[in-house]
């Protein structure tokens, strides 16, 4: 009962596009939880080596219990394990070029994150603002929403959340402040810019989006990862991307096509791959996901 409620989130895709094979190296870019990477465990072997990245040490924690029961499971058939605990945007300061097979990134926000209300990442349930994955530093979402000024906030709101009603949240916030928990600050968003018709989320989640993007500065993580990555694959290595919102899924598609284009790497997947029925109606959070996969050539 104490153990956390995580599904991977199109594992199988990630599985058959990372084409993990006995004695490989793989990078788990995003451990999360574990889930991909406990998969890909049992699939490297004894002589292979699994490397793991992720800078939230909550996360880590938890998966390190989780890995330790697949090598409970595998005995001499577990792979060499390596935790690197801190960000994927990191990766090329802890790996060689060239030499690794394989490396999966899944961006979305884990379900730890989510679901713990001290966390601060979602409104589902009261808890202070703090949306930080690596909550050793950093600045908080209490202190963007209580010190950021009005038109920078709402040009952040419109540009990593896509809210059309930028402006007219901003507004709201900086009159109601100070604002200090996810329940306040989604009940300020909700009367300024309450459901539209035909609406399928609430009214605060692309606020909420935006805000967990500026405080972690996932997009620039992202690109920065796009950039060093394709040197730290062998030839014939592959590279499995998942995103969740258009401005990820924007960027890895971009970053493939360049790739293509300078002959160093086959894209794989013409269109993203996405989650069937059956998972969407189990994982009701991968509906939104987007896996795009391309090999070294």
């Amino acid at each position: 009962m104490n153990k956390p409620q995580h599904v991977p989130v199109l594992l199988e895709a990630s599985l058959e596009y990372l084409n993990v094979r006995p004695g490989g190296v793989v990078v788990d870019a995003t451990l999360g939880l574990g889930g991909h990477s406990s998969e890909i465990a049992k699939r490297l072997g004894p002589t292979g080596k699994l490397i793991c990245f992720d800078r939230d040490p909550e996360a880590m924690a938890k998966a390190k219990v989780r890995l330790e029961e697949v090598a409970a499971e595998l005995g001499s058939e577990m792979p060499e394990v390596v935790f690197e605990p801190r960000a994927f945007s990191e990766a090329a300061d802890a790996i060689k070029p060239g030499s690794i097979d394989g490396l999966l990134a899944d961006f979305g926000v884990s379900s730890l994150q989510l679901d713990e209300a001290h966390r601060g990442f979602s409104f589902r349930s009261d808890g202070p603002l703090d949306m930080r994955m690596d909550t050793r530093s950093g600045e908080t979402a209490e202190q963007v929403v209580n010190q950021e000024d009005e038109n920078e906030l709402a040009d952040l709101i419109y540009e990593f959340g896509e809210e059309r009603r930028s402006r007219r949240i901003a507004r709201a916030i900086v009159r109601a402040r100070p604002i200090s928990t996810t329940a306040e600050l989604a009940q300020v968003i909700s009367v300024a810019a309450p459901s539209m018709k035909g609406d399928k989320i609430h009214p605060a989640t692309r606020t909420f989006q935006a805000l967990r993007i500026r405080v972690n500065n996932e997009l620039g993580e992202i690109e920065t990862l796009l950039q060093s990555a394709p040197s730290l694959l062998k030839p014939g290595g592959r590279l499995v991307l998942i995103s969740f919102h258009s401005l990820e899924d924007r960027r890895v598609k971009d970053s493939f096509r360049e790739l293509h284009r300078d002959k160093t790497f086959e894209v794989l997947t013409k269109k993203p791959v996405v989650a069937e029925e059956q998972e969407q109606l189990r994982n009701p959070r991968s509906r939104s996901a987007k896996l795009r996969a391309a090999e070294k050539v």
